[in-house]
């Protein structure tokens, strides 16, 4: 649980033969981050995710790159969300929803947030291709979805992404990840007008 007022801070570690994740997280932030996960445009997604959310975050990760850099990227991703969940407690007074469109230059995403409980991802609009297309050289454009499928998964997300336009990956991959951490930074955002949870279920 998370009272009114006290800090929403989480701390994650997750240990596989596939990597070593240590991940923690503030909430109340001011969105600065120091993260190395070995995959430098992972580094900067997260990095824009922190800023734009205004989420303090710290990540170490280490993995099996050698092999391929999805089974990291997806493990930061599910620790990220294990620790969103844990550091959002019982979510009294949070405003729950949140909407952003972000452009970066020709690029334009769209992301909808509801902290619900209720684990669901609906993402479309990458361009054909996309998903084969490596970023930086290492980043194939398909991990997009699965990072916002492993935090949506283990944060008890429902997230809507839509890619609305764009040419170069990118800059869809950073609209995508900013209009995230947008719609995010309002969802998780503490209204002074809810008492309680934000639900008529009374959970969340």
């Amino acid at each position: 649980m998370t009272s009114a007022g006290a800090a929403r801070t989480a701390r994650v570690q997750r240990e596989t033969s596939e990597s070593n994740i240590d991940l923690s997280l503030n909430l109340d932030g001011s969105g600065s981050s120091d993260i190395e996960t070995t995959v430098p445009f992972y580094d900067h997604m997260l990095t824009a995710f922190a800023k734009h959310s205004l989420t303090d975050l710290t990540v170490r990760a280490r993995g099996d790159i050698e092999i391929d850099v999805h089974h990291t990227v997806e493990d930061v991703g599910i620790v990220l969300g294990q620790a969103i969940r844990q550091a959002l407690g019982d979510k009294r007074g949070i405003s729950r929803y949140g909407d952003a469109l972000v452009p970066l230059d020709e690029a334009l995403a769209q992301a909808v947030v509801d902290i619900s409980g209720r684990p669901f991802l609906v993402h479309t609009g990458e361009p054909a291709g996309f998903e084969y297309h490596l970023i930086g050289g290492h980043f194939t454009g398909s991990m997009v979805r699965h990072v916002f499928e492993a935090i949506a998964f283990n944060a008890g997300l429902t997230v809507h992404v839509t890619v609305l336009g764009g040419r170069d990956p990118h800059h869809i991959a950073e609209a995508e990840f900013k209009a995230f951490a947008r719609a995010f930074r309002q969802a998780k955002s503490r209204d002074p007008l809810v008492s309680g949870v934000p639900s008529t279920k009374g959970a969340l």
